[in-house]
């Protein structure tokens, strides 16, 4: 269950704490998928298991001690006789029992059951914990071969199913080939693995065929010529070989096919009635999962498809037992669905070309007509059938009503025709019972394979966006957060691989649906706890309390049901008014009536099965225990007034209403309202009389309906990726297909405008070229330059089929320099130059850039991606001024950081707009959203009109020009233009004569409207410079009246929404949005007619598949071609995916992985930037290991900040082991919300000691990986100096996920786990936790946990170094002046605990407290007031008190601190809430003895484990409403 209470609750006690931290925050942490179960997860510290490991592998000096009995042990009396469990494997499986003592000791003629089930658990394992699985395999690729030979032979072996966990085994059981197969799928979804790939696609290539009936063999060669070529060639080389190759050949072909037969002897087993084996069920829902996958892939699929087909695996699965049991056959059916979709997908499997639905109807008719005539010459009883028309005898009812009465001799011939069945070889009345094919599969066969079949795009147009009562609670599809990876789930898969635009459009049109629907469920089981539904002596439904988010309706009427539209069945519009009963506080009452219009809520129907004083078991389907019959979505319209009419939006105030009715008036799904209609008909009761519930969502979180519709009108239109960019977004085809190199018809020459600081930085920047200069004279080497590369064109000349080939080598670089054209004789005209010398590497991503293409841009902590982002978009800006470029983030913050360099740059501010809320963000004065822009381009034509009417009064010119920007154009043409050409005639004839340079000044027409630019206007110097500042002089005028121009249609445009419409379409170049905002708005972008040609994505690396893929796709496609000629993906996959909030979404289906992983897995060329400017040489090392080449930039060893030492501390960083306060170490105040009490008060402890040493608290951020300590810290910093201004707050208080993209100079860590590893094991969160600091990092941590772990060992190796004390130098104060290569004066002072440096913050204050009184002449308080506790007297009960604290707070009601909270959360973390204030005396009261507050405060205690504060990320996007 997604829910649970305490048992000593009531019942009705609200989980908001629950569905809190699951909304907001965090992903669960991979310790604790497996269930609620604390006891479940970890073992004890002296488990056998445990103590076995620390005996023969933990340390890799013990592998040469290798015993296989261990195995044996280890297999039958811990993983076999545990029923496998989680705890166990996983333990195994951190232990580096795979690397330390498997494999190296692994031999293939030696390998015994336990030992090939122990290596594929653990490959298994490393999967379930998204560790690297392939890598240790990769020094012994025969060994591996021969491994996989072992998990083929076992896969078809015959099974063992007796319970033996002790004794000897010599057969695999099914629960057991449940966990090899398994394996098999993990090898299947690794296709981009060389290793894998091997031994998998010798399974399903073509040989494979041997296995079809020869008829059907037969047919299907003949419609492929070059397949009937190769299967000769086949042929003639199996005549040829030996036996023992040919025998592992047959082995290699009949794999699938022994394993598909082996699947039916299991189904067969499986009864229609009483009494089954689960682990058969388990292994058959497994054994379709692994279907699934291969069909979903097209290197798989292509002839593994055929033979699917020729086996009746949909039909035989159809007409199973376990297919008509109920409930075990539910997931099944599921299952087996997916396998339906996948097996008639619409694709050609050879080409792999995307059939359309007017192909596959074409490809049905000529079946059908060529059955028809074959029945009517050879089937005389199915001549009527012949006669009869396609659409008459194609549909299911239509083929049962011809086949049904027909013999079991014809069926079987005519099966046979059709080449299903093997034709008999011998007359029907001497078969065998066992050989003769039953009626009901034949006519099941025939059907199946002569039906008609729906269309796909029918049914998702078919399909309601809304999640209803079916879908919330079932597990199968919206699994809990407590996914434990041990059974299959009916969900799709996003791996490597597509198979056409479709089907990618669909697998994350029914994922996103998916996640969405279950936060919904999140949100619903809150909502309906807090009302409390019951049901009262009389049997009437009643609510004993109340929620803030839900209200119980008082009247629900349907009051318009519109026509359909032309060919559709479903009403074209539903609209039902929803009347509430407001008896809430003021605040809640104007959240209710603050309902804009298309905010998504829920209706749903409640009849309570419980009396007040019963309890729920949390076990059990919470919607049937607390009555949910239904669930209903809606859309609102609006509020009613008064008098029943909708109050529109707008800027005038709304009408005040009496009393506390409210009626909404909503829209209903069409679709479903169709099908409840239906049902209705059917003989179904009518739920929209039973609806008694209404309950709405947060703006923020409820866009899901928006962007479903915007994936599902994509899939109705013709969606078209760039022709260069298909075969890589589908993940096939040579990788390196879309890189600029491969791309025919580029720029040899092009400007880089400010690119380079000198020619020499130029020349450093390309050291592979031989750079040449069209000028010789050094003095003339300046920037900017254009340069022309002699190898481009060369390039283009490879096959793109020679994926190793390289280029001809011809590396030459001309370099043109020249000289901005003079834009006019005032400061602000001119240019704005880059100062930033970009390294090599970072040139070649600029170079790639602006060239046609894919660029991917690999950007490292502190890289310079954004400078580098903002140049290419500049060059771009110069090199096409006519075409437009969209640029896209995931978060508000980084767009606003790429907004504000890019206004830095030599780019014309009226060419920019930034889209979407954030933009009050932006520092900087200046309105860049649409509204802003719209009134700047106003103001700007004022400001312009009137230097129009300066300049006619400067010329002496009559009438009013200044009016209009009409009147100003004519003006230009008549009088402007004409006195310049007027001008140029006369003087261009006196040129480099001393008559022609005083005549450019005295004959210069407009020096009375310059005479406010600096002077003198001319120089007088020669003539070719007055002539240049003459030119710039007419460039600024000219300059005036183009912009004039572009504005006249301001002038024409009256509204505001036209205006502003046009400024997207029209006026602006560069287009800012976040990516959210992209997906709501599509319909809007498209129907403007909206066009770019460039798109530049920030944060790539966290942006969800489709929401990367949407703002590809804002425009219309220009006779069938996309009009894009760059993506430019920039981002970092060594850091922190998307944030999935499910566990099952984010592994099971691998949701988590952005377009950019994947197209990094594909193999897509990348450039990797490899220099890093952020951090101290000795803080990169912590996390440079993970990246490739990466170096430091200059300024981090030469700047005088890293130069020095940190005042008060021996090192720059340090891993400090803190060791359990009290006995106790992690703790869960309630579930998955861990703290750790000794390193908050350690972390608190040193932040006091930094600002005692003179640190400035915005220089100072405390990080930790959880939630709950994230709380913990928080409050013992508020208890502590909160509201003392000698300490204050450190800059921020946040969790490592949340802090992605974000930095400080002093970094304290809190790593707060001492049982297990916990999430910190994904070495993604490890870098973004090691490289946030600058100049200093400090870590609290258990050094002996993480120090075990493998993942973290290059980074650990390195922390341990230093010693594990923390080592202060207390005379040293802030700013240092110590040189980072001196130690200290004096020796170090070690601090032995976190009680020591308690006590040294306490003395050190002490002092400093005392020397203040005294030198302002204050009365120093006496011991009694200072009320300290000493050392000595904190004892545990202080501790307990403490944890008592927390569980009681956890469980308060009160919805007024859940106000506060809600509140909070929409803040950032700087404004988080405060303690109370504390004088000075609370203040220096002992941390330990004055524990922290409560932490949990109503909403906010349940750290959802993987403490990836999903607040963050919601706070990232938009709350724009569709």
């Amino acid at each position: 269950m997604s829910w649970q209470t305490k048992g000593t609750l009531s019942r009705f006690r609200p989980r908001t704490h629950i569905k809190k931290r699951q909304r907001r925050g965090s992903k669960l942490d991979d310790d604790e998928t497996h269930g609620p179960s604390e006891a479940a997860t970890y073992l004890t510290q002296g488990d056998p298991l445990l103590l076995l490991a620390d005996r023969h592998w933990a340390l890799p000096s013990q592998q040469q001690n290798f015993d296989v009995e261990v195995v044996e042990n280890v297999y039958k009396h811990h993983l076999r006789a545990s029923k496998f469990s989680p705890a166990k494997t996983q333990a195994l499986e951190f232990s580096q029992y795979l690397e330390h003592y498997l494999w190296p000791n692994f031999s293939p003629g030696q390998a015994s059951l336990a030992y090939v089930m122990s290596l594929a658990i653990m490959v298994n394992e490393k999967f379930r914990e998204r560790i690297p699985a392939w890598q240790v395999f990769k020094d012994r690729p025969t060994d591996f071969a021969a491994y996989f030979d072992l998990v083929m032979d076992a896969m078809i072996s015959d099974e063992d199913d007796q319970v033996s966990t002790i004794s000897q085994v010599t057969h695999y059981s099914l629960h057991e080939k449940s966990f090899l197969l398994l394996f098999l799928i993990n090898c299947f979804n690794s296709l981009e693995e060389d290793l894998v790939r091997e031994q998998v696609q010798r399974l399903c290539s073509l040989p494979m065929w041997t296995c079809l009936l020869p008829s059907r063999r037969e047919q299907e060669l003949k419609t492929n010529v070059k397949l009937k070529k190769y299967w000769t060639v086949i042929e003639k080389r199996d005549s040829k070989v030996n036996v023992e190759i040919k025998k592992r050949s047959q082995k290699e072909r009949q794999f699938l096919f022994n394993l598909i037969s082996k699947f039916f002897n299991i189904l067969e087993g499986i009864p229609l009635k009483g009494k089954c084996n689960k682990h058969a069920i388990q292994f058959c829902e497994r054994f379709l999962e692994f279907i699934t996958d291969l069909e979903a892939q097209l290197p798989t699929r292509r002839f593994f498809n055929v033979l699917l087909d020729d086996s009746h695996f949909v039909v035989k699965c159809k007409m199973s037992g376990l297919a008509q049991r109920v409930p075990e056959g539910h997931l099944f059916n599921q299952l087996l669905e997916r396998v339906t979709f996948y097996a008639g997908f619409e694709i050609s499997d050879h080409s792999g070309v995307a059939l359309t639905e007017s192909q596959m109807l074409e490809e049905h008719y000529h079946k059908i007509t060529a059955l028809q005539k074959a029945c009517f010459s050879l089937f005389p009883e199915l001549r009527q059938f012949a006669m009869s028309h396609v659409a008459g005898i194609d549909r299911q009812q239509s083929l049962l009503k011809y086949l049904k009465p027909l013999s079991n001799e014809t069926l079987h011939e005519l099966a046979a025709y059709l080449n299903l069945v093997p034709k008999r070889q011998q007359p029907m009345e001497t078969e065998s019972d066992e050989d003769q094919i039953d009626n009901s599969l034949l006519v099941e066969l025939l059907v199946y394979h002569c039906q008609r079949r729906s269309s796909q795009l029918e049914k998702i147009n078919d399909m309601p966006l809304y999640p209803t009562d079916e879908v919330i609670w079932d597990e199968n599809v919206v699994p809990t957060e407590y996914y434990s990876w041990e059974g299959c789930l009916a969900l799709p898969k996003l791996n490597l691989q597509f198979l056409t635009l479709h089907d990618y459009l669909l697998r994350n049109l029914k994922l996103f649906q998916l996640e969405s629907t279950y936060e919904i469920r999140l949100d619903i089981e809150d909502a309906v706890m807090r009302l409390k539904p019951w049901v009262t002596p009389e049997g009437n439904s009643d609510f004993a309390g109340w929620a803030r988010m839900a209200q119980p309706i008082t009247n629900f009427a349907v009051v318009e049901v519109a026509k359909p539209y032309l060919g559709e069945n479903r009403p074209s519009r539903v609209r039902a008014d929803v009347t509430l009963s407001l008896e809430v506080p003021d605040y809640v009452k104007q959240e209710w009536e603050a309902l804009r219009k298309h905010d998504v809520c829920l209706l749903m129907a409640i009849q309570p099965k419980m009396s007040l004083d019963e309890k729920y078991n949390t076990s059990q389907n919470f919607a049937s225990q607390v009555g949910i019959t239904c669930v209903r979505g809606c859309e609102v319209e609006g509020l009613l007034d008064e008098d029943g009419k909708v109050i529109e939006e707008g800027p005038e105030p709304k009408p005040r209403l009496q009393g506390n009715q409210r009626t909404w008036r909503v829209w209903l799904d069409t679709n479903q309202y169709q099908k409840d209609m239906q049902a209705i008909v059917q003989g179904n009761e009518d739920i929209y009389e039973s609806l008694n519930v209404f309950m709405r969502r947060k703006p923020k979180e409820n866009n899901f309906k928006a962007v479903l519709e915007t994936i599902r009108s994509l899939m109705n239109t013709d969606c078209v990726v760039p022709d260069w960019l298909h075969d890589i977004f589908l993940g096939y085809g040579n990788p390196a297909a879309a890189h600029y190199s491969q791309i025919a018809d580029q720029e040899c020459s092009m400007d880089w405008v400010d690119t380079f600081v000198s020619y020499q930085h130029l020349v450093d920047s390309f050291p592979n070229h031989t750079v040449t200069c069209a000028v010789d004279d050094p003095n003339e080497q300046i920037a900017p330059f254009r340069l022309t590369f002699s190898d481009q064109k060369s390039n283009k000349r490879r096959h793109p089929d020679e994926e190793g080939g390289s280029p001809i080598p011809n590396n030459s670089i001309l370099v043109e320099p020249y000289t901005i054209p003079n834009r006019g004789p005032y400061p602000y005209n001119q240019p704005r130059r880059n100062t930033v010398p970009f390294t090599p590497t970072q040139v070649e991503a600029i170079r790639s850039g602006m060239q046609r293409g894919l660029t991917m841009v690999v950007g490292p902590p502190g890289s310079g991606k954004t400078d580098m982002a903002v140049q290419i978009i500049s060059n771009l800006y110069h090199n096409y001024p006519e075409q437009r470029t969209l640029l896209v983030t995931h978060s508000n913050q980084a767009l606003n950081q790429l907004f504000e360099k890019i206004m830095a740059m030599d780019i014309d501010e009226r060419h920019l707009l930034r889209l979407g809320h954030g933009t009050e963000e932006l520092e900087t004065e200046k309105d860049f959203s649409r509204y802003g822009r719209v009134n700047f381009i106003l103001a700007l034509r004022l400001e312009l009109l009137d230097e129009v009417k300066r300049l006619q009064d400067s010329l002496a010119v009559g009438g009013d020009v200044a009016y209009t920007c009409e009147t100003a154009g004519h003006f230009y043409i008549y009088q402007v233009l004409s006195r310049w050409e007027a001008y140029m005639s006369k003087v261009k004839p006196l040129i480099d004569s001393d008559e022609g340079l005083a005549a450019l000044q005295e004959k210069f027409p407009f020096s009375k409207y310059f005479e406010n630019a600096p002077q003198p206007l001319f120089k007088g110097q020669s003539w070719a410079e007055d002539i240049d500042i003459a030119e710039g002089c007419f460039r600024h005028i000219k300059k005036i009246f183009s912009q004039l121009e572009e504005f006249r249609a301001f002038e024409l445009l009256r509204s505001s929404m036209d205006r502003i419409n046009y400024l997207l379409v029209k006026e602006a170049k560069i287009i800012a949005m976040t990516c959210t905002h992209a997906a709501l708005r599509r319909r809007d972008f498209v129907e403007l007619s909206f066009k770019y040609d460039n798109v530049v994505m920030e944060e790539a690396a966290q942006i969800l598949e489709v929401e990367t893929f949407i703002p590809l796709m804002l425009q219309n496609t220009e006779d069938g071609v996309s009009r894009l000629k760059r993506v430019i993906l920039i981002g970092d996959h060594h850091q922190l995916p998307p944030v999935i909030k499910n566990m099952a979404f984010q592994k099971y289906s691998n949701m988590e992985q952005s377009m950019f992983t994947r197209f990094i897995r594909l193999g897509v060329p990348a450039v990797q930037l490899d220099a890093q400017g952020r951090a101290r040489p000795s803080l990169c090392q912590l996390y440079q290991w993970r990246y490739e080449k990466l170096g430091n930039l200059t300024h981090v060893t030469n700047s005088p900040e890293y130069q020095m030492a940190n005042a008060g501390f021996q090192f720059d960083h340090q891993l400090i082991n803190v060791e359990d306060f009290n006995g106790k170490g992690e703790t869960q105040p309630n579930p998955y919300f861990y703290q750790n009490l000794a390193e908050a008060e350690y972390a608190a402890a040193m932040f006091m000691y930094m600002r005692l040493q003179g640190y400035p608290q915005e220089k100072i951020t405390i990080l930790t990986t959880y939630n709950g300590q994230k709380h913990l810290i928080r409050d013992v910093l508020n208890k502590r100096c909160g509201s003392n201004p000698y300490f204050g707050n450190p800059e921020k208080v946040t969790t490592v996920d949340r802090y992605q993209g974000s930095q400080n100079d002093y970094i304290i860590l809190s790593l707060v786990r001492t049982r297990h590893i916990g999430h910190l094991r994904d070495v993604r969160r490890l870098v973004v936790a090691m490289s946030r600091a600058r100049l200093g990092l400090y870590i609290l941590a258990r050094v002996t946990l993480f120090s075990k772990c493998r993942e973290l060992t290059p980074a650990f190796t390195l922390l341990k170094k230093h010693p594990q004390q923390l080592c202060l130098v207390p005379d040293e104060f802030y700013p240092s002046s110590r040189p980072v290569s001196v130690s200290p004066a004096n020796p170090p002072l070690v601090i032995r605990d976190m009680v020591h440096l308690t006590k040294l913050v306490f003395d050190e204050y002490q002092v400093r407290l005392h020397a203040m009184r005294v030198q302002q002449q204050i009365p120093l308080p006496s011991p009694e007031e200072l009320d300290v506790s000493s050392n000595d007297n904190m004892a545990e009960d202080d501790d307990q008190q403490i944890h008592d604290q927390q569980n009681d707070s956890a469980d308060q009601q009160n919805d007024s601190a859940d106000q506060q909270n809600d509140s909070a959360d929409q803040q950032n973390d700087s404004s988080d809430q405060q303690g109370r204030p504390l004088d000075q005396h609370e203040l220096v009261d002992h941390p330990v003895d004055q524990q922290n507050e409560p932490v949990d405060k109503q909403n906010e205690p349940v750290d959802h484990p993987a403490d990836q504060d999903k607040d963050a990320s919601q706070q990232q996007q938009e709350e724009d409403q569709p």
